[in-house]
């Protein structure tokens, strides 16, 4: 029999490409998702890239008994990735109290459900956790600092949680995936990233934009510390993010040896600025975008990429698909959405 892996958020940018690689690797995917920042139409489209239709179940993580019921139905499971969470860094500033409740109370949820159970949990982390580094690039040993939004606290305080969970239970092996910034798309360009209303996010913002859905692209600030005095982030392929998660749920099934708790930084290890980005996304694809300059938006980080060599060395893992290959995915995604409906 299969594997089975219970994936939070599922159906949402991330976790659907996730769920392409976990069926790819001949594991079985369970996907739970409220539909929230997500579209059930999404389940069809992993049936086309894979030719198989998951297990799904609409199920809000902020319902303990809903979850509890899966999993007292089913023991077959006791592998989970947990995706499921607001993700805005300007939202989460404007509306704190809607980070801290979604994000930690499920999280509380599936720890409850696992209660006296074995449990492998990789769980979606972020590089917001080492705020502003003093060292670049910012490996996992570096001081966890005081969190610039919300959002960057709510996944400060569950790594922790999830720590002393490990810790006093060792039925729990847990690794905590630190994200850099994922974008791009499939290459069958049948999944990609599909936010609700305004995208929150750089890249879907930009590919909505050269469509002509959205105005001009504001960049926000161009007064850093920087060379072009913009932004400098560490982006990463999504589909490169979601390998990263199959390599992550084989350590823990082996045994993971760092006191059933560990993290690891999932980046290319390279930093590009907004305007840099901007740049890629045009030479790429050929098309020209409208962009004006902004102010500084809240809780934005100066710069930040990471040290990879963890990931490279212990889970066996690095990123393939560099900055020309997710500009491009990411606009044959956009380009696919302006004649195919998703509902």
């Amino acid at each position: 029999m299969k594997t089975k892996v219970l994936v939070t958020g599922g159906l949402g940018y991330i976790g659907s490409h996730t769920v392409v690689a976990l069926l790819r690797a001949n594991y079985e995917p369970v996907i739970i998702d409220n539909l929230d920042n997500s579209r059930i139409g999404i389940l069809q489209q992993i049936e086309k890239i894979t030719g198989v239709s998951p297990e799904f179940h609409y199920i809000d993580l902020c319902n303990e008994a809903q979850l509890a019921d899966l999993i007292t139905n089913d023991e077959s499971i006791h592998n989970i990735i947990h995706f499921a969470a607001h993700k805005a860094v300007g939202e989460s500033v404007a509306e704190p109290l809607k980070y801290y409740r979604n994000n930690f109370n499920s999280l509380f949820s599936i720890l409850k459900a696992f209660e006296g159970k074995k449990m492998n949990l990789v769980f979606s982390s972020s590089c917001t956790v080492y705020g502003q580094p003093d060292e670049l690039p910012v490996s996992e040993v570096a001081q966890v600092k005081k969190a610039e939004s919300p959002y960057g606290n709510t996944k400060q305080v569950a790594e922790e949680i999830l720590q002393d969970v490990a810790t006093a239970d060792k039925l729990k092996n847990i690794i905590s995936l630190r994200y850099f910034n994922p974008v791009g798309a499939h290459e069958s360009a049948l999944i990609g990233e599909l936010p609700s209303g305004v995208p929150q996010n750089l890249v879907p913002f930009v590919t909505q934009s050269a469509a002509g859905k959205r105005g001009p692209i504001t960049v926000f600030g161009n007064d850093y510390d920087t060379p072009d005095g913009s932004c400098i982030r560490d982006y990463i392929h999504v589909v490169d993010l979601a390998e990263a998660h199959i390599a992550a749920l084989q350590l823990l099934e082996k045994g993971n040896a760092e006191g059933n708790y560990d993290v690891f930084n999932v980046g290319t290890g390279n930093g590009y600025s907004v305007l840099e980005l901007i740049n890629a996304f045009e030479t790429t694809t050929g098309v020209k975008l409208n962009y004006q300059i902004g102010p500084r938006r809240a809780g934005d980080i100066v710069k930040v990429w990471g040290d990879v060599t963890k990931s490279r060395e212990k889970l066996g893992w690095q990123a393939r698909l560099g900055i020309e290959e997710m500009m491009r995915s990411a606009w044959a995604w956009e380009q696919y959405l302006q004649t195919n409906q998703i509902n």
